[in-house]
């Protein structure tokens, strides 16, 4: 019998004072992709427990969650494994100190292109596009996010 799998991904939605959300361009897996902060749940942790790990991984700084926002309701194949199903969950979060890191205002900004690479930028609630995200999950969340601005 053929194995299916899961993979479970945690994002945070940071919306600051501005109305801006939080917006991570990455470069992984040879490919360039726009999505929200956050990433995969290691096994063993909670999915808030992920999301604070991540936040440290990706920002070298802690976020509180304020709450759950949406977890995915539909089936949606993984797009970088076969047979795999992917499950994301999004939290509204912030932080609640100072931002310490970069936050650029262009998209894929770093110096040069190799696996890993991220860069952070924010975007208004008020111009957000389902264009503006790499993924199909992440578009939804994006239209969910509009309509409360």
């Amino acid at each position: 019998m053929e194995s299916k799998k899961f993979v479970i991904r945690v994002y945070a939605i940071i919306i600051n004072d501005d109305k801006e959300v939080l917006l991570s361009d990455e470069y992984i897996k040879n490919t360039y992709m726009t999505k929200f902060p956050g990433g995969g749940l290691e096994w063993g942790e909670g999915t808030v427990d992920c999301l604070k790990r991540e936040a440290m991984e990706e920002f070298g700084q802690r976020i509180d969650i304020v709450s759950h926002f949406y977890t995915t309701d539909y089936f949606q194949k993984a797009l970088f494994f076969e047979e795999t199903q992917l499950l994301s969950i999004y939290y509204r979060a912030k932080f609640p100190d100072p931002i310490r890191f970069t936050i650029s205002t262009k998209s894929f900004d770093f110096p040069n292109i190799q696996n890993g690479n991220q860069s952070f930028r924010w975007k208004s609630l008020s111009s957000l596009t389902a264009e503006d995200f790499s993924f199909p999950i992440d578009q939804k969340v994006a239209l969910m996010l509009k309509e409360l601005a």
